[in-house]
Order: C-alpha cells, then sequence, then structure tokens
C-alpha cells in the first residue's frame, strides 16, 4: 500500500477492496451516480456479461473519474492495473489537501501524478522525500500559512517551472526559494504576504524575470529599505493590482513616486501602515488614471482634511480603505464628499490571494483556489 493509502484509505464495511472484491465495490459506489450517469456506463450491468478485465483503460478512466478522493485511493490496492490507472495523470488534475493532520507523504504522492494545480493551505508537513530530478507540472498552488520545513519548501518549487499563480503566505523562504521562482517567467498572481528570510538582491532578480505578473502581496514581509527599493524600482508595467502594506518606517514618498512612475496601469493598491507618508502622496496617486481602489488605512499623517479632496483628485475611483483616519462620527460626512466611493468596505485585501480574506474559513465556498474549486477533495 502506497504512503497516500495510508492516509486516505478508509474502512468499506470494515472489509477492504480485496475482500468485497472489485465489481462488488464499483457497484456499491453506483448506488450514488444520478441516471444520467449511470446511462454511460450500460456495460456494468449482468446483461452483457463483460469482466472489468475486458473494459480498455480509457473506459475504466472515465469510471474512475466519477470517484471522489478517498475511493479513488481504495480502489488502487485491488490490483496493479488498478493502481496504475487510479494514479492516472488525467484523473489528478487538482486535488485540495485541506483538513489533513499529517500531509507530507500524501503530497509526495500527489506531486508524483502530474498535477495541476494543488490546494494545501494550513497544512503540516513534516517533511518530505520527492525522488528523480523531473519537474512539477504545477500551474496552480496553495500553501499559505502551512508548517513546512524550508529545505522541503525548496525541494517543491525548485521543480517548478509553469507556476501562473503561487500563495506562499506566512512561510519562511530563502534566497534558493526567490531564484527558482524566478524561473516561472509565466507568474501573473504572487502572494508572498508575511514571508521571511530572503534577500534584497535575490527579490531584485526575481522582479526581473517574472515580467508577467499582474497580481504581486508583499505585505508585512521582513523587509528593510534595501528591499523596498528593490520591489519599486523592479515592478513590472504589467502589475495592476499592488500590496505593499505594513512598512511604518520603510516605505517614502519618494518610493511612492518612483512606483508610480512605472506602474501607470495599477487598478487597486494598498499603502495601508505606512507611517512615513503624508498628505503630499495623494497627488502623486491620482496620476494612476485607472485606480479604482486605495488603501491608506492607519497612515496616520494623512489627515482628514486632506481625504475631502480624494473624490475630486481620483475621478474614477469606486473603493476607499481609511480604516484608522476617519472616525466614526466622521464617516457619514466623508461619504457625503464622495457619493460614489465606497469607503471603509473592504477591511481585508484579496491581491493575488487564493482565497478572499473576507470569506469565513471552514464554509464551503471557502475551498475554492482562484474562483475555481479542486475536483478531488479531501474530506473528513
Amino acid at each position: 500500500m502506497t504512503a497516500i493509502n495510508l492516509f486516505l484509505a478508509g474502512d468499506q464495511g470494515g472489509k477492504t477492496p480485496h475482500q468485497v472484491g472489485a465489481d462488488a465495490f464499483l457497484m456499491f459506489k453506483m448506488r450514488a451516480f444520478t441516471c444520467d450517469q449511470l446511462n454511460l456506463f450500460p456495460f456494468l450491468f449482468p446483461s452483457a456479461d463483460i469482466s472489468w478485465d475486458q473494459l480498455p483503460d480509457e473506459v475504466v478512466l472515465r469510471i474512475f473519474f466519477c470517484l471522489p478522493l478517498q475511493d479513488l485511493v481504495r480502489i488502487s490496492v485491488v490490483c496493479k492495473r488498478w493502481q496504475r490507472l487510479a494514479f492516472d495523470e488525467s484523473l489528478w488534475h487538482s486535488v485540495d489537501l485541506e483538513g489533513m493532520t499529517h500531509t507530507a507523504l500524501a503530497l509526495q504522492q500527489v506531486l508524483r501524478t502530474g498535477i495541476r494545480r494543488l490546494r494545501c493551505p494550513r497544512s503540516f508537513v513534516e517533511e518530505l522525500h520527492l525522488t528523480g530530478r523531473g519537474s512539477l507540472q504545477v500551474v496552480q498552488m496553495d500553501l499559505s500559512s502551512s508548517i513546512i520545513p524550508t529545505l522541503a519548501l525548496e525541494d517543491i518549487i525548485c521543480r517548478c517551472r509553469l507556476l501562473e499563480c503561487l500563495s506562499l503566505e506566512g512561510l519562511q523562504l530563502s534566497d534558493t526559494i526567490i531564484s527558482c521562482l524566478a524561473k516561472n517567467t509565466r507568474l501573473q498572481e504572487l502572494n508572498l504576504s508575511g514571508c521571511s528570510a530572503f534577500s534584497a538582491p535575490v527579490l531584485t532578480r526575481m522582479l526581473k524575470s517574472c515580467s508577467r505578473i499582474q497580481q504581486l502581496n508583499l505585505s508585512w514581509c521582513t523587509f528593510d529599505n534595501n528591499h523596498i527599493k528593490s520591489v519599486v524600482d523592479n515592478l513590472s508595467s504589467s502589475v495592476t493590482h499592488l500590496n505593499l502594506s505594513g512598512y511604518r518606517e520603510s516605505l517614502t514618498l519618494n518610493d511612492v513616486k518612483v512606483l508610480v512612475e512605472k506602474c501607470r496601469q495599477i487598478k487597486t493598491l494598498d499603502l495601508s501602515d505606512s507611517t512615513l507618508l503624508t498628505a503630499d502622496c495623494l497627488p502623486v496617486l491620482s496620476q494612476l488614471k485607472h485606480l479604482l481602489h486605495l488603501s491608506l488605512s492607519r497612515c496616520y499623517h494623512i489627515h482628514l482634511a486632506a481625504l475631502t479632496d480624494v473624490g475630486i483628485m481620483f475621478p474614477v475611483l469606486s473603493q476607499l480603505d481609511v480604516f484608522g483616519l476617519v472616525q466614526d462620527s466622521q464617516l457619514p460626512s466623508l461619504k457625503r464628499e464622495m457619493p460614489h466611493v465606497s469607503i471603509n468596505s473592504r477591511p481585508f485585501s484579496s491581491i493575488a490571494r487564493p482565497t478572499p480574506a473576507s470569506r469565513f474559513v471552514g464554509f464551503t465556498s471557502d475551498r475554492t483556489m482562484w474562483n475555481k474549486k479542486c475536483r478531488l477533495r479531501f474530506g473528513l
């Protein structure tokens, strides 16, 4: 039995698939199918008198495609043929492993299947042993807020070349990881919020290489002035959504000027908790003609009087977050000044996040990744 079997294989009425038999096991699962689904498999019924061994691989794969993750793993122990088909690449396009208490061995098996979309947030990965030197086919991956050794994370990221969307929020990284990210030139959305342990020079190289990034979240990283300079100097003009919040003593007006000059297409910008910024930044930001959503929460040197002109300075702005700058009693007056702008409606940023932070964790809708659910999902 493979490693993933040990973690995912459940009990079938107290019997293993070997005991109940392949035909009985699949017929048991067919009871849950709809009539339309059953009509796809007329050969399952005794009138045809066809053995499972006589069915071509394509037909068996189509049947296996209807099974949930746990059952797909259970049938893999029936025989060698079924093990090969149960882990066929076509069945493992997207997998959600959230909820597993020990993820490492299952993750190893899943990564071997040629998976394209992997959702595994808030997981605990003790250690990882990927064999061979082959590259991974992952296009979208969410490992946010996981506990994973840096060396194990390096082993995963350094095998990736096709990443388009990636979230490593809250993880301790390394220069090696950021260097390997630079090889994923197709990256469009990258969330490194709250990450640490990588240098400014390697960040520069990554940003120069990944010139297709549209959504970038670098909020609350362990950055110094050199990191901030690396970001604003090397951002691609393709960036449309940017979160640089949390840099109280690092982000300056000059940085904002460089940012605006390089990234004219920005639609959503979060500079919250940048306490060095004053009202002088507003005329600079007003040069962003496509800006729809601006967050300046807790930028305490921007006073209320300066905000009253925002509606005029930003004619297309539709959302403004200024938490901490405006008291509840002052909010109605500010809203009258800007009737077309929604004020303080988004306490959490969704920039480059696979699942918007405003959703309630644990709800069914929370288990999406970049607006799509994974086909195979681990269920408790």
